[in-house]
């Protein structure tokens, strides 16, 4: 008799029912933009309550997490040309994005723990414009080594946090350690909108850039209750990107914040749970979380022990045979994660470190709403796939 098969991790969980009465109320009246009000739309109300959740002072809610990227770059005023170093394990949304910036993306090797390597990240350094870290499937790198080379260069740091909101780092929010923080509401985040994305920062400056260049035309800058000073100065002087959130996002995604705080214990919960049984095994090895890092996590990844490319490739068969889509990065057809799938790079770069990584690391979705019995099944059957292709390590 087959196995039960685990649940989709593709499933999302129910939008709350309290974005209903707002969704009717804004398809009623067909207040979709987010300018049509004076003040108050649901966006504007979206980023004052993220901004205030993560303890910025400003926030800027836009179509996705690439494009608050984008602008980030652009609110720096980078030269072009200009290098930003970024982690080689990052989705290609995230090169692209700097490509799009006029800039020159510049990839740092990562270790086996999906975390950038600070030998490499040290010699490539010298001569960047700014950095932008990817904390890749809510990996945390040595944040307080990273900000304290780059504030040393007088470099500006840009942290993706498309997969970390809840994480933080010695106290600290993740995203609101560099600069500028990027955050995602695609539909497989910790905060789901289908698309969306958001941008926080200090800076007054920084945010009046970037909201011009999102689509604030004409007087619209003035809707934004923040750095009016700083809006009057760029004015006209800036170009439209258009990239703004509309109304109904805002709608899905304002209620959901009052969600993040139980996501985050239960995804933190079922990711521990399953990385103890996975572990038992010798054949998968989980990094441990660095001691300053308090994880949020969605999804789990972990490296094989002892298997080369055939047995990798014997162990996702054997895995989805037990009903359970374990991901290879570096085994998937065309995967996005894959530096040396990203042909429209000038040049791909030989890293040596992260292409082993990345051809032994399996990646599994874990949402926050899976049940111990769920997690019994994943585990179940991720340990009999390895005892399937291995024989078990001795004791």
């Amino acid at each position: 008799m087959a196995a039960p098969c685990a649940p989709s991790p593709y499933d999302a969980e129910p939008i709350p029912e309290a974005a209903r009465a707002e969704i009717d109320r804004l398809l009623a009246s067909g207040d979709l933009f987010r300018y049509t009000a004076p003040e108050g739309s649901p966006v504007s109300l979206l980023e004052a309550e993220f901004a205030q959740f993560l303890g910025s002072r400003f926030a800027l809610a836009v179509s996705s997490c690439s494009a608050a990227l984008f602008l980030a770059l652009k609110a720096l005023d980078l030269p072009r040309g200009a290098r930003v170093l970024l982690p080689a394990f990052t989705f290609a949304a995230v090169p692209s994005a700097v490509l799009h910036a006029d800039c020159t993306p510049v990839l740092v090797e990562v270790g086996d723990d999906y975390r950038i390597d600070l030998d490499d990240f040290r010699r490539k350094l010298p001569g960047a414009a700014a950095v932008l870290i990817s904390h890749m499937r809510g990996h945390t790198s040595d944040m307080d080594a990273i900000m304290g080379l780059a504030d040393a260069a007088g470099i500006p740091v840009i942290e993706d946090a498309a997969h970390s909101l809840g994480t933080t780092w010695a106290g600290r929010n993740i995203g609101t350690i560099g600069r500028i923080g990027c955050f995602s509401f695609q539909s497989y985040k910790l905060v789901n909108a289908g698309e969306g994305g958001i941008l926080v920062t200090d800076d007054p400056d920084l945010i009046a850039r970037a909201v011009i260049m999102s689509g604030a035309y004409e007087h619209n800058w003035k809707k934004h209750p923040v750095a009016q000073e700083a809006f009057a100065r760029w004015q006209n002087r800036l170009p439209l990107y258009n990239m703004r959130m509309q109304n109904l996002s805002a709608a899905v995604i304002r209620p959901q914040l009052a969600e993040i705080p139980r996501r985050v214990r239960q995804g933190r919960a079922n990711h521990d749970y399953l990385a103890a049984i996975l572990a038992a095994t010798g054949r998968m090895q989980v990094p441990a979380a660095l001691a300053a890092e308090r994880r949020a996590p969605d999804s789990i990844q972990f490296n094989l022990v002892g298997f080369d490319a055939a047995a990798t490739r014997a162990f996702q068969a054997a895995a989805r045979a037990r009903g359970v889509a374990v991901q290879v990065f570096g085994l998937s057809e065309d995967n996005a994660r894959a530096f040396w799938n990203w042909g429209f790079l000038p040049a791909i770069p030989d890293l040596p470190k992260t292409r082993a990584m990345l051809m032994r690391a399996c990646d599994c979705r874990l949402p926050a709403w899976l049940s111990r019995p769920d997690l019994d099944r994943i585990g179940g059957a991720l340990v009999a796939a390895a005892a399937e292709v291995k024989a078990p390590v001795a004791a």
